[in-house]
């Protein structure tokens, strides 16, 4: 497999350490047979003895291990290469799919599988079974390394369907053996803790006052610097703790072991909530050189988007907001919680309920949506949504087709353009959703008079690709900046 193409850029960017470079690209040293994150403490290795990667699957694929130390199973998602296999590896990153096999892919593709072979093969030089392999790896790695969870559920949690199998290519291509990772550890708990880094910088004040703003009585809360909210997935029932770790850079989750078989999917939920995958440095190099948001940037660096915890989650509070203020929408949605949710037992009181799932509310009738105080055109306009989420008609997945997506949202009695983009830009996570119509924009960018729809567009032409990040600045308000 051949080094990455530039180099001697990515070595000055390795002799740096700097963390904005973390998950663009990964450094495989012959010297030692392994391969580490931009930011490795460990000191710089001769230029001789580097090679350069897009990916961990590459490094892993020419035989290099991971680092014990910079850990690259912790790196956040690099900018990708375009194609359909990178669109495909986010598209799974983003479920947390761990236990996807190559029919998974066929299906989300629509190849066959000599085709999506052929694919895998041209764009990245690996196949779709070497690639999936890595990801499960690397996650059980990371459990491992953060937990004193048994050997035989990490190797589940990380996919894998046969212990021995695991054992064996753990041992294949890492040269250990998991037990031999783990060393001496205490015994197991009730909780796990695991780490979440990012690309700095993160404004996290921002995204707690964002959250704060909106939360649901009985499904989540805010302590201090820490974001709590119950969890509800398929089968699986908890509660999560969100709040920045002791190292730079880093959130820490903690849940407890009833989420264990669902780790996966609990970090990548986690990731997009907070968006921890963004590149604030591209975003802000572009929307702090504008004269209207260079204020607003300076004042929120590394001001991230928050994300939805699922797609109905955000689409139901979104139409619940429609013509009442944020306080009476969250009590709609407490209620809507509260009718179609389930009871569950935290160490919180105040974590009570799990959100509404769209299959509940999609077999409920439209008078006993009405009856927890919306107008029956709102509550028929919920309906739909819940039934073409359910049902599968309606995809508003991360790394989905946002185009798409929207036109089919707009297709639904009693969605709009706004309720689009705004779905788009938090439940898809498209970086460049951008409600026009919003009055709340327009009166942030009035001067002598407010600017109509057409006028808005056009002044946010300048912040594309990211105008999803320059509506919340505008939204949030302009900072104090000293």
């Amino acid at each position: 497999m051949p080094p990455h193409p530039n180099d001697d850029t990515h070595y000055r960017a390795l002799q740096s350490r700097d963390a904005r470079f973390d998950g663009l690209f990964f450094t495989g040293v012959t010297s030692t047979g392994i391969y580490c994150r931009p930011i490795c403490p460990t000191r710089t290795p001769k230029r001789e003895n580097c090679r350069f990667y897009a990916s961990a699957s590459l490094a892993e694929h020419d035989g290099f291990r991971p680092c014990l130390r910079c850990r690259p199973e912790l790196a956040p998602l690099g900018a990708g290469a375009g194609g359909v296999v990178d669109a495909l590896m986010r598209r799974l990153q983003a479920r947390g799919m761990m236990d996807a096999e190559v029919a998974d892919l066929v299906a989300m593709s629509g190849f066959s599988a000599r085709h999506l072979r052929r694919q895998f093969m041209e764009e990245c030089g690996l196949s779709p079974v070497a690639m999936l392999q890595t990801r499960r790896l690397l996650f059980a790695k990371q459990l491992l390394q953060d937990t004193t969870l048994p050997v035989t559920d990490v190797a589940f949690s990380a996919g894998f369907r046969s212990l021995r199998r695991f054992n064996a290519l753990f041992k294949e291509r890492y040269d250990l053996t998991p037990t031999a990772l783990r060393g001496s550890r205490p015994a197991a708990e009730d909780t796990v803790a695991l780490r979440l880094d990012y690309r700095p910088p993160l404004c996290w004040p921002a995204m707690l006052a964002y959250l704060r703003y909106r939360l649901t009585p009985g499904m989540d809360l805010i302590e201090g610097e820490s974001y709590l909210r119950t969890i509800r997935i398929g089968s699986h029932s908890g509660w999560m703790r969100l709040g920045p770790g002791e190292r730079p850079n880093t959130l820490v989750a903690v849940v407890p072991t009833s989420l264990v078989p669902v780790l996966a999917e609990v970090l990548a939920r986690t990731r997009q909530l907070c968006d921890l995958d963004a590149h604030p440095g591209e975003i802000d190099a572009v929307l702090g050189a504008d004269p209207i948001l260079h204020s607003y940037v300076r004042g929120r660096p590394g001001l991230r988007v928050p994300g939805a915890w699922t797609p109905f989650e955000l689409a139901s509070r979104t139409i619940l907001g429609q013509q009442v203020s944020v306080a009476g929408a969250n009590t709609l949605m407490g209620r809507l919680a509260q009718r179609f949710g389930e009871s569950i037992v935290t160490p919180w009181p105040e974590l009570r309920i799990t959100t509404a799932t769209a299959e509940a509310v999609a077999e409920a009738g439209i008078d006993e949506l009405a009856r927890i105080g919306m107008p029956g055109k709102r509550a028929e306009a919920l309906r739909h949504v819940a039934q073409a989420i359910a049902s599968g008609g309606l995809a508003l997945q991360p790394g989905g087709d946002a185009a798409a997506a929207m036109a089919a949202l707009k297709a639904l009695p009693g969605i709009g353009e706004w309720t689009a983009q705004y779905l788009a830009m938090r439940a898809m996570r498209h970086p460049d959703a951008f409600p026009a119509g919003d009055l709340g924009l327009r009166k942030a960018l009035a001067g002598e008079r407010m600017p109509g729809e057409r006028e808005t567009l056009a002044i946010a032409e300048a912040w594309r690709p990211w105008r999803s990040y320059a509506a919340l600045h505008l939204w949030l308000g302009k900072p104090s900046v000293p």
